[in-house]
């Protein structure tokens, strides 16, 4: 039978180095997998083991800092580098991870870096340069010594991770805007010294790092550089979506780059785009198109010899194939898409991409929880960080479990009691599964969360599950099940406020408005601005319909579960870019024939020409139903919307920790 993945599956080479297929685990920080000498913490070896469990071929860390004498102490993490301790104690821990993972055929870099520049308070940059998220909190500037010993520190590091075992590692260089990216822009370089001037200068770090690696370690010691080509950046803290008025790093200068590390003795380049500035492009959301990278990717490929590895949004892997097969780029670096479903390459290999979990590209379980100083997660897979003690185990007494509600909460439940061995009944009185997941998923750029409905489903049809479908759950339909479980997600309803004209046609609550958007006028006044409101205006700009928002709240995006930076960075600068009207302070008073009648802070009132305005303020639990099923002699457990208004990651960890328990 031919191989519909066969470019995939197949091999390919980073210097001396034989990687078994084309899958590489992009750099992905969990916040948990170091220890605070730097080595590898219990976690972390079985967090990398379970990536070559599933299939990769090149498992790879996130950025391993070198830096111990200069940048502020403590700025940027354990450092395995600091003492003669923390050295022998990565090399030991590094052959608990490598004895294990050779064994399934997998490789591992582990890839370092020389700090984060102005992207971290503390550390030092080429030039005094404002620190992200700041206007007049400058960098400190390296001297042209501390240069020199930022690159022996690198290269001492490299011979440790020899030394560990390693065939090689990747160069954190330029990338994200951290301390070598910087060293490479014209916008944040403006030295006079050997390391500033002319591109060839600006890249002298990052190429005598290279050397001086590959001349201590040995040539066939394997060098990876991570290399973002096209910053899509104005200038500090300035993105640009379309790409226009670039100030940090053009495609010809990435492609110009690319080239001059080919020469310096890089092995392969690991391909993406953005910078903190941008960071909707350095880890974008569902808002960017997947596979937006290929023809990025491809300039690069078509300006050098050496293997290039393409990240960012590469979570398609159909069209991941098609890209191999037309000589775009020679492998893919997954991510995120690796932290929802580990097992994707091997899913991949056995030919069933039906079967694969996939990331919706919302960034709340991975990066926005690493930002506000937690392990990171996943929104789709509980299990990610906790890779042994939380998976799942078959339960010792079988169990009569009752779900009540299809939507993601409910299917999640299921799927996990179905999974340990429960006798598993699913109760859903409408005539579809996915409840808000259906309504969520119904714009454009969602096409994961439509994915992810359809996954479930596809779960539950493979498992034991009985789904009743447009059967409401009354307490004497369940109680004829003798359940010794119960679990309900019963979900929630979008809020409409008691205004005047709340029930004029021209009103439509935000839900209705997801599912019937041909039903919207042309002009379409969306109230509130959390990311409801804002994604659905987002959708209808696009799609060419005038819209304004209104938000009751100083700024949008400010109510409701924390929104990541990437997703919060873009939406703002869509709503910029497109010159989106947003009535900031100000609340709705009534929806009449003209439109939104909106009053302001200071109590100035104004109609808004609307031909339909929709209501997007929230949302509240429907209400509980845990006292009709109290006196059937069988736990009750409530979970998702029903127990707390959340999103698609609280429903679906509320769903595995109370099925994972059972």
């Amino acid at each position: 039978m031919a191989d519909q993945f066969a470019a995939l599956n197949s091999p390919f080479d980073i210097g001396k180095v034989h990687i078994k297929n084309r899958f590489v685990m992009a750099p992905t920080t969990t916040g948990a997998y170091l220890a605070p000498n730097g080595s590898f913490s219990k976690e972390g070896v079985e967090y990398f083991v379970r990536r070559a469990q599933g299939g990769m071929g090149l498992v790879m860390t996130g950025a391993l800092m070198t830096d111990y004498k200069i940048d502020a102490p403590g700025a940027l993490g354990p450092m395995f580098m600091a003492t003669p301790q923390g050295q022998r104690a990565f090399i030991t821990s590094s052959d608990a991870i490598l004895t294990r993972l050779h064994a399934y055929g997998a490789q591992m870099f582990i890839q370092l870096s020389a700090g984060l520049g102005r992207n971290s308070a503390g550390s030092y940059g080429p030039s005094a340069n404002p620190y992200f998220g700041t206007t007049d909190a400058m960098n400190p500037v390296l001297t042209t010594d501390q240069i020199k010993q930022k690159i022996q520190m690198m290269v001492d590091a490299a011979k440790v991770v020899k030394k560990a075992g390693y065939p090689g590692v990747e160069i954190h260089a330029i990338h994200w805007g951290y301390l070598l990216d910087q060293m490479a822009s014209s916008l944040t370089n403006r030295r006079t010294d050997e390391y500033g001037g002319d591109l060839e200068a600006r890249m002298r770090m990052c190429c005598e790092i290279i050397q001086g690696i590959k001349a201590e370690c040995g040539q066939d010691f394997a060098i990876s550089v991570r290399l973002g080509l096209k910053a899509y950046a104005k200038g500090f803290n300035q993105g640009t979506i379309s790409g226009e008025g670039e100030a940090y790093r053009t495609l010809e200068e990435g492609v110009e780059i690319a080239k001059i590390l080919e020469r310096a003795g890089a092995d392969a380049l690991n391909v993406d785009t953005g910078v903190y500035d941008s960071f909707y492009y350095a880890c974008p959301p569902m808002y960017l198109k997947r596979g937006y990278m290929e023809e990025i990717a491809r300039a690069a490929k078509e300006a050098v010899g050496i293997p290039i590895i393409c990240g960012s949004r590469m979570g398609d892997v159909n069209a991941d194939e098609k890209a191999i097969e037309r000589g775009s780029f020679d492998a893919i670096a997954i991510g995120r898409p690796m932290l929802a479903d580990p097992d994707l390459p091997k899913k991949v290999q056995m030919d069933a991409p039906e079967t694969i979990r996939p990331c919706i590209g919302c960034n709340q379980g991975c990066l926005l929880r690493l930002f506000n100083g937690l392990p990171s997660g996943c929104a789709v897979n509980p299990e990610i960080g906790r890779d042994s003690s939380y998976r799942l185990t078959p339960a010792l007494v079988k169990k009569n479990v009752v779900v009540v509600g299809g939507g993601v909460a409910g299917m999640e439940a299921a799927r996990t009691a179905a999974l340990r061995g429960h006798k598993v009944t699913l109760f859903e009185k409408s005539d579809h599964l996915g409840g808000h997941l259906v309504s969520g998923g119904s714009h454009d750029f969602k096409v994961e969360v439509r994915e992810l409905n359809k996954w479930y489903q596809h779960e539950l049809a493979s498992l034991p599950v009985d789904v009743r479908m447009g059967t409401e759950a009354t307490p004497q339909a369940v109680a004829a099940l003798e359940p010794d479980a119960i679990i309900l997600a019963n979900g929630s309803s979008a809020v409409m406020p008691r205004i005047e004209g709340i029930d004029h046609p021209k009103a439509v609550n935000c839900i209705d408005a997801l599912l019937h958007e041909e039903r919207l006028g042309q002009r379409v006044v969306v109230v509130g601005g959390g990311l409801v409101g804002c994604e659905l205006a987002m959708d209808l700009v696009n799609k060419g319909r005038d819209v304004q928002i209104v938000e009751a709240l100083p700024q949008i995006l400010a109510s409701g579960p924390q929104v990541p930076l990437p997703n919060t960075m873009y939406l703002h600068d869509f709503f910029a870019e497109k010159g989106t009207p947003i009535h900031t302070s100000t609340r709705i008073a009534a929806v009449t024939d003209d439109g939104a009648v909106v009053m302001a802070a200071d109590g100035a009132s104004t109609t808004i020409p609307a031909d339909s305005v929709v209501i997007a303020v929230g949302f509240r639990p429907n209400p509980s139903l845990r006292e009709e099923f109290q006196g059937l002699g069988a736990e009750v457990y409530e979970i998702g919307d029903e127990r707390r208004v959340g999103n698609i990651l609280t429903a679906i960890w509320d769903a595995y920790e109370v099925a994972h328990t059972l």
